[in-house]
Order: C-alpha cells, then sequence, then structure tokens
C-alpha cells in the first residue's frame, strides 16, 4: 500500500521511484536501484545522478542517457523498422484530389442557422429515391450457441457475442462461410470475429484468415487458433492504407479467393478495406465471378498438355486475389475521410462535394448523440429505449466529443438525431454504390437491435450473377 503524507499526498511505494507525476497526480511506481531514490527516468529531478538524461529524439515521451543516445537509437521500440514486402506507402489512400477539404473548415457551432438549413436542404434532397429504412437481418448461428447460454458472461460480453452471431448467421445466409477461402479480417483487434468463423468451419479444410491491425494488442484469442497444415492465422501488423493484398505470401502462395469481415471498422478504415480489396493498380475491372469463372474453364481437360498448367487465381505475387464477398459492420462515419472515400462519385452525381461532405461527416455524430446522454456526459434524459443500456467498449470509445451543445437553440435533439442518420444512409449508400459499380451485388441491413448497439448497420456484397 502507498504511505501517506501528512498533507494528503500518497508518500511513494517501499522501493520505488520518489518523483510526483503532476499529470497522473501519483508518486512514479517503477522500482529504484539500491540505494537511489529516483529512478532512470526521473534521476535528473534529484540530480543525484551525473549522467544526464535526455527526451529521445524518436518519441519524447520517454527520455535516455545522453552518453549513450546512439546505442538507445538502434535498439529503440520507436525506430522505423524495416517494412514487409506487403507495405506499398498510400497504395489505398485514393487519389489526392484538386478538392480537397479546407483545412480551415468552420465548426458546426460556428455556422448560422441560415447555413445549417441549406445543409440539410441539400442533404434531403441527396437521400431522396434512397430506401431510408434497411432491411432488419437479425439472425444467429449456431457455433455461438454456447456461448450465448453461458450464465458467466456480463452484459458488455453477451452484446459482442449477439452481434458476433449475426454477423455469422448474414454470412452464412449468403454463402460466405465456405471452404477454399481466405477470410481477411480488417481491424481485426483481439481476432474474435476470425475466432468464430473458425469455430463455425471447424473441420473444414483449406481455410485460412489474414488479421489485420495496425497497433500492437493483446493476443488473447490467438492461443485458441493454431495453424495447422490445411488452416492458417497470420496476423498483419499495418495500417490497410497501406497493404496491398496481392503481395501478401499466404495469398500468393494458396491462390484463394478472398471474404472480408469487419466489426465496427472504424470510419475511412472502412473505404480503405474496400479500396484494398477492390481498387489495387493492378484490379481488372472485369467482374469477379466472370474472372474466376474465365480462369476455372483454362484448368478443365483438354488443355494442351505441352502447355505449362495454369496457376490458381491470385497465385502470382502482384496479382490481386478474387473477393468472393464481404460483410463489414459500420462504425463511426463522422470519422471518414474525403480522399479516402469511394463513393466521391455517388456525392458528386448529387451535386456535393468535399466541403458539404465534410460537414456531413460530422453532422453524422448527431445519430448517436444518446450514447453522449447515457454515459453520463450530458445532463439531459437518455432517449426512449436507451436510457438502461451499458454500452460496450468499441461504442464508448468512438464517441465524437466535438457534438456542439451550443446548436441546442438552434437544433432540436430530435431533428440533429434524424439528420445524424440521413448523414450515415448518405455515406453509406456511396459505398453501394461504389461496389455496384465493382460488378457486385451490395446492400445495407441491421444486423442487431439499437440497445445492442448504435452502431447496428452492416454492409454485405457478393458478385454479381
Amino acid at each position: 500500500m502507498a504511505e501517506v503524507s501528512g498533507d494528503g499526498v500518497s508518500a511513494p511505494l517501499l522501493g520505488r521511484c520518489g518523483f510526483y507525476v503532476e499529470r497522473k497526480k501519483r508518486y512514479c511506481k517503477m522500482v529504484v536501484a539500491s540505494g537511489k531514490t529516483f529512478c532512470g527516468e526521473h534521476a535528473n529531478a534529484g540530480q543525484e545522478e551525473a549522467r544526464k538524461r535526455i527526451p529521445c529524439p524518436l518519441d519524447p515521451k520517454h527520455t535516455v542517457f545522453e552518453d549513450s543516445l546512439a546505442k538507445h537509437l538502434k535498439k529503440c521500440n520507436s525506430r522505423e523498422k524495416p517494412q514487409p514486402v506487403y507495405y506499398v506507402q498510400n497504395i489505398n489512400a485514393g487519389p489526392e484530389d484538386d478538392e480537397d477539404v479546407p483545412a480551415d473548415e468552420v465548426p458546426l457551432a460556428d455556422r448560422a442557422k441560415e447555413e445549417l438549413d441549406l445543409l440539410v436542404k441539400k442533404l434531403k434532397k441527396a437521400v431522396h429515391g434512397l430506401d431510408c429504412k434497411h432491411e432488419e437481418r437479425i439472425l444467429s448461428h449456431p457455433a455461438l450457441c454456447e456461448a450465448l447460454s453461458d450464465p458467466k458472461n456480463g452484459d458488455v460480453a453477451f452484446k459482442h457475442l449477439k452481434q458476433q452471431a449475426s454477423l455469422l448467421g448474414n454470412m452464412e445466409a449468403l454463402g460466405l462461410l465456405a471452404a477454399d477461402r481466405c477470410f481477411v479480417e480488417f481491424g481485426a483487434g483481439k481476432g474474435k470475429l476470425s475466432h468464430w468463423i473458425n469455430v463455425a468451419l471447424r473441420g473444414t479444410d483449406n481455410v485460412h484468415f489474414l488479421l489485420v491491425e495496425r497497433s500492437t494488442t493483446r493476443f488473447k484469442v490467438d492461443g485458441k487458433n493454431r495453424s495447422t497444415d490445411s488452416n492458417i492465422f497470420e496476423r498483419l501488423q499495418v495500417d490497410i492504407q497501406h497493404l496491398s493484398l496481392c503481395q501478401v505470401p499466404l495469398l500468393c502462395e494458396k491462390g484463394l479467393p478472398v471474404i472480408g469481415v469487419g466489426k465496427h471498422l472504424c470510419g475511412a478504415a472502412t473505404d480503405l478495406a474496400l479500396r484494398c480489396m477492390l481498387e489495387s493498380p493492378e484490379h481488372s475491372e472485369q467482374p469477379p465471378r466472370k474472372r474466376l469463372k474465365r480462369e476455372q474453364q483454362s484448368e478443365r481437360p483438354g488443355v494442351d498438355a505441352a502447355e505449362p498448367a495454369p496457376t490458381a487465381p491470385g497465385a502470382d505475387a502482384g496479382k490481386q486475389p478474387v473477393v468472393s464477398g464481404l460483410a463489414i459492420a459500420l462504425c463511426c462515419h463522422h470519422r471518414c475521410d474525403w480522399r479516402h472515400y469511394v463513393g466521391k462519385e455517388f456525392f458528386r452525381e448529387r451535386g456535393l462535394g468535399a466541403p458539404e461532405f465534410a460537414a456531413l461527416q460530422r453532422m453524422s455524430s448527431w445519430a448517436t448523440c444518446g450514447l453522449r446522454k447515457a454515459t453520463g456526459r450530458s445532463g439531459a434524459a437518455p432517449p426512449p429505449g436507451d436510457g438502461s443500456e451499458q454500452w460496450d467498449e468499441e461504442d464508448h470509445e468512438h464517441v465524437d466529443d466535438t457534438i456542439p451543445s451550443s446548436l441546442d437553440g438552434i437544433v432540436s435533439a430530435e431533428d440533429r438525431e434524424h439528420v445524424g442518420r440521413l448523414c450515415k444512409l448518405l455515406i453509406d449508400y456511396g459505398r453501394v454504390d461504389f461496389l455496384r459499380r465493382k460488378g457486385f451485388s451490395s446492400s445495407l441491413q441491421y444486423y442487431t437491435s439499437r440497445d445492442v448497439s448504435l452502431e447496428n448497420v452492416l454492409l454485405t456484397a457478393v458478385p454479381t450473377g
């Protein structure tokens, strides 16, 4: 236990550093050397160390002995590391556009009511003719029956399981849970979605998984998913923006069609994932099912025996894998980016451009204003039906804290939520339009109820035909 001084401030723990960290309102907990008062990081504070410590030039959040700087830079965790073969700088970022969003974009709270009214008018005109209410497809899957009935699960775990069960149920209905596939989970985190897909396909050969995640994470689930000769799990620690699927060794070797999946793939990450699968420089404009059929026909008997046997689709490095479908639970439209967005043509056909997109993506956060109220960030009462919700960490960490309270007297809470939903709808239909242009049958559906997650829309696509 920490000691408490007479003035009420906790004293350092025995054998721990005596430096008081003002930001954390406590003493440093690093272990000190025998006879020392401060740890190496805070040695200069007590001036008990003759060697001077300076901020690391690679990451100023930590310090290093000045006379050991050269040695430290060779092993510092913040040093630039060699990039993997599948890393291609900005390959999925989208083309740089002359119609960039102004750097000094005016905040919504600083806009006049007339300007907001004009934006809403443009929005309503743009969504005219679109189906504003998606089909409800809340499904389940036998693979999660045991987990869903486990009384040890808390509310948060139960909500995650219900979402994963519905995701697998929708994938099953679309025929995406099948052998001879490679599932690419974008924004994989701990990899739980891939884990349940693996459980659902247990006993099926030639099913592989690529878990794409840019940050380091605790791989608690990975230990349950052991790679075998017929089933490989592989993590790719890379930003989706820089991932070239056609250079991933597993895909080059196996030559399997890919299924893109994601649970609450945040904002621009969805657009980056769509570009990653369907818009590499080498990608053919021919619909994927026709390409696959053509390649399969070339492997039928009757080919001249003297000719070399054709390779499987995607088996050559640099050749884009065939995409057999996708299922992505959408999230956080306020974090979208015009450059990465795949629905630019859809927006332009409706008379909208980068400035309108920047405003509408911010306004999309109004659709989940109830989350902010339910978590006590506002004194207002929670919306009907949502007051007892305990939001899971995915929903909670994705709240847009920029929702301007100064709009309360200009736009009512009900109107804000309605406008926010329309903004999300328009952004999502831009993605559907992109997929249809690429030769896919794509749709949006509610895959879970709003009491489980406010972000309850699923984007699916399968090749047309």
